[in-house]
């Protein structure tokens, strides 16, 4: 079983309905995260998932509106009775990561740095495609149109189930062959049609995307408020013949 829990599906524009970028996906035993918005350790528990589970975060790229929350994801991780976790949490994104982080402490001293061993970092080359193993899971990333540090992550199962997320992205090659034949694919589609957003995509784009690729099921996400006030299903499912699911904050897929 493969469940994933939307805790943001908007953008950095603050929103009443929508919370910045951040979803969890639980499957086999493991808990992950892919991006975090600020506010994400709320919106977590809101949806009743405990930080202590957290055993791997996957970062798109580095704007602020999918990284605010990791700064102080690892103050929080400092204090307890609240942080009892006690194996080591994974932090995966391109290059750049580290020094981001070595950023992050320049601003805030000691109070971001982690106890030892509570905290790896781990850097993924963006110009290839990479593929980690995390047992039972495999993770496969490969670089996408947004900026040169923008990566979308493939995760996959011992048995060969699939969930792509797609991180802020225009139209590019390299998502379709990632995310070939995928369960699901979280796609952001950040304009509605007819208001392109230079490294987003509009809803035909988006169906293009998941129709060349053969996903099975297609989760469109990080709304720009307008979208709320347009038809995004229409002009997607005029390309891409499956199902269609706009995301909403605290949404729950199970598959």
């Amino acid at each position: 079983m493969m469940e994933i829990i939307v805790l943001g599906s908007g953008t950095g524009v603050p929103s009443i309905r929508r919370a910045g970028p951040a979803t969890c996906l639980r499957v086999e035993g493991q808990t992950l995260l892919i991006d975090s918005a600020a506010g994400t350790l709320r919106q977590l528990v809101k949806a009743g998932i405990s930080y202590n589970t957290l055993d791997i975060l996957l970062y798109t790229h580095f704007h602020p509106d999918h990284i605010g929350e990791l700064a102080p994801f690892i103050f929080a991780t400092r204090y307890p009775p609240g942080y009892e976790r006690n194996s080591p949490v994974m932090v995966l994104a391109a290059e750049g990561l580290k020094q981001f982080y070595q950023s992050l402490i320049q601003a805030f001293g000691h109070w971001v740095e982690p106890e030892p061993g509570k905290i790896i970092f781990e850097e993924i080359p963006p110009e290839i495609k990479a593929a980690m193993q995390f047992p039972p899971l495999t993770i496969r990333s490969a670089p996408t149109k947004h900026t040169p540090q923008s990566l979308a992550y493939r995760i996959e199962t011992s048995d060969g189930r699939s969930v792509v997320f797609s991180g802020d992205t225009d139209f590019c090659d390299e998502l379709i062959e990632l995310a070939q034949g995928t369960d699901l694919l979280v796609l952001e589609c950040a304009a509605p049609e007819g208001y392109k957003i230079p490294g987003h995509l509009t809803p035909s784009e988006a169906g293009k995307i998941a129709r060349d690729a053969g996903v099975k099921r297609l989760l469109l996400n990080h709304f720009y408020p307008n979208c709320d006030e347009h038809d995004l299903i229409t002009p997607c499912s005029k390309v891409y013949k499956g199902p269609i699911i706009l995301a909403e904050d605290f949404m729950r897929l199970v598959f």
